[in-house]
């Protein structure tokens, strides 16, 4: 039987992702459960796996079925327009330069994890200028592709739509609104008494059986997913077998159990994804800022609202069996402190992270920033934001895994999806007045229901601020970030 260009071109791409969807699960292994000495191995399959699937993205047969398909239909066409960049992108890339880099990236992380530990910077500081000399190289020829800044280029990667001109305008709107917004938080908490957990240990696990449970009651369907530990958390996998990462305190389990329900946020995005487009990238998630604001909306707007720690404290009291009260939690989870560690900053704080990060990054780039100095630039950009500089480089420029595994371009995503949940979480209480009763109950059925039918089934049908505008009216905009900041830690 004949088929057609269009058919073809879903058969590739269903293939790539196979081969993208290994990989993914490769990597999970590396964070979860691989062994030290496998990394070099590792590295080997995952740059394997990617020269592969860059091969068949820039084949010339491929780029012939593109020549030749025909429209087919509102989806479809979005399909082959996605099918159409992802294409250019492969082909401006030369293989060599993908597997390197996958490489690079691997041993720099292998490095990082040791480094971290001993707060020795200069351990992984060769490896990471490799990673950052081959991004450089990677940019600028996607930039030359693409018509577009080199950093834009690598930022398109993570969420298209977004420009980093764009996004320094509205960090800049930010870092304005902090300046004031900080002291008085800091101000109005002072007066107030603070109500704190009892103290530890709180055992690892009665802290992963009560973050299993909470997952679940988010909606989290385990028969396709499981729950690890690992250095840095996060969500992997595939549609159909997340992979849920955390990290335990004994002494402080909010960390693990907020970190859950975060990640979480993540799994319901995949998990709802719409079916019949699955492996296609008009199925896939419309950009980590949209993935991010589905994760910080559960967590953050949902599971720290007052309505869901009146459900939550008395879970914590029988898991621990502690006297815990919502109002402990609420001080533990939403105190606002200048502090180091980016994964543990609070709402309000949390964007200077990210804008240190966002102007690092592109110096980094450009070249007006070399890698042995990056540790002084940090702390001097960390002294200017929040007045504090970190006294370890563990708690500073060594924290994160991103730029040691290849990721730059991904950090802006953190907190324009921290202001697009803010603005769909206001949608979603016009649309359901009685939401906060339902999370009173522990109930964030009606939000998830909410959210899978305006962003999650769309995939990537629509753009970031087209689903955000469908959803509540507008594109993105931060003044809806800005007054929940403020009704939360300003009145």
């Amino acid at each position: 039987m004949t088929i057609t260009a269009y058919e073809r071109l879903t058969q590739s791409f269903s293939r790539i992702a196979c081969l993208n969807e290994a990989a993914a699960m490769l990597s999970w292994d590396a964070s979860a459960m691989m062994p030290p000495g496998g990394a070099e191995a590792r590295g080997e399959q995952l740059a394997t796996l990617a020269g592969l699937a860059h091969e068949f993205l820039a084949s010339p047969e491929l780029g012939e079925d593109l020549a030749a398909a025909q429209p087919q239909g509102d989806w479809e066409d979005t399909n082959l327009a996605l099918m159409r960049d992802a294409h250019i992108r492969a082909t401006a890339l030369p293989r060599d330069l993908i597997e390197a880099s996958v490489r690079a990236g691997r041993t720099c992380e292998s490095l990082w994890r040791e480094a971290r530990k001993t707060s020795d910077f200069k351990a992984v500081e060769a490896a990471l200028a490799e990673v950052v000399a081959l991004t450089r190289e990677t940019a600028t020829i996607l930039g030359t592709a693409l018509g577009q800044r080199p950093y834009d280029a690598l930022m398109s990667q993570y969420q298209r739509g977004i420009t980093s001109e764009q996004a320094a305008g509205i960090f800049a709107r930010y870092e304005a609104f902090l300046k004031t917004a900080l002291p008085r938080a800091e101000a109005l908490q002072a007066t107030r008494p603070a109500e704190h957990l009892p103290e530890g240990p709180y055992p690892e696990a009665q802290q992963a059986a009560l973050a299993r449970a909470l997952a679940q009651s988010a909606g989290l369907d385990f028969t396709a997913a499981r729950l690890d530990i690992s250095a840095h958390p996060f969500c992997g996998g595939t549609q159909t077998d997340i992979r849920i990462t955390t990290r335990y305190d004994e002494q402080d389990p909010c960390a693990a159990l907020m970190g859950v329900l975060h990640e979480t946020g993540h799994a319901l995005y995949e998990q709802n994804l719409p079916a019949r487009f699955r492996r296609q990238p008009v199925g896939e998630a419309a950009g980590m800022a949209m993935h991010e604001s589905q994760s910080l909306i559960i967590e953050m707007q949902a599971a720290r609202s007052d309505a869901y720690l009146s459900h939550l404290a008395p879970l914590f009291g029988q898991a621990f069996a502690k006297p815990v009260t919502s109002a402990a939690l609420k001080s533990r989870l939403r105190r606002v402190a200048r502090s180091f560690i980016r994964v543990e900053a609070d709402e309000l704080t949390y964007p200077a992270h990210v804008l240190l990060r966002f102007r690092l990054e592109q110096a980094l780039l450009s070249g007006d920033l070399t890698v042995p100095d990056l540790p002084g630039a940090w702390n001097e950009g960390f002294q200017a934001l929040l007045g504090i500089t970190p006294p370890t480089h563990a708690q500073g420029c060594l924290q994160d895994i991103h730029w040691f595994d290849g990721a730059i371009g991904y950090f802006p995503s953190y907190t324009l999806g921290a202001m697009a949940a803010a603005q769909l979480m206001a949608a979603a209480r016009r649309a359901l007045p009685t939401l906060d009763a339902h999370l009173a109950q522990g109930d964030i059925s009606p939000l998830s229901g909410w959210l899978r039918a305006h962003v999650h089934s769309l995939g990537s049908s629509l753009g970031f601020n087209e689903i955000l505008a469908n959803a509540t009216g507008e594109p993105l905009n931060p003044a809806y970030f800005e007054a929940h900041l403020t009704a939360r830690y300003l009145t």
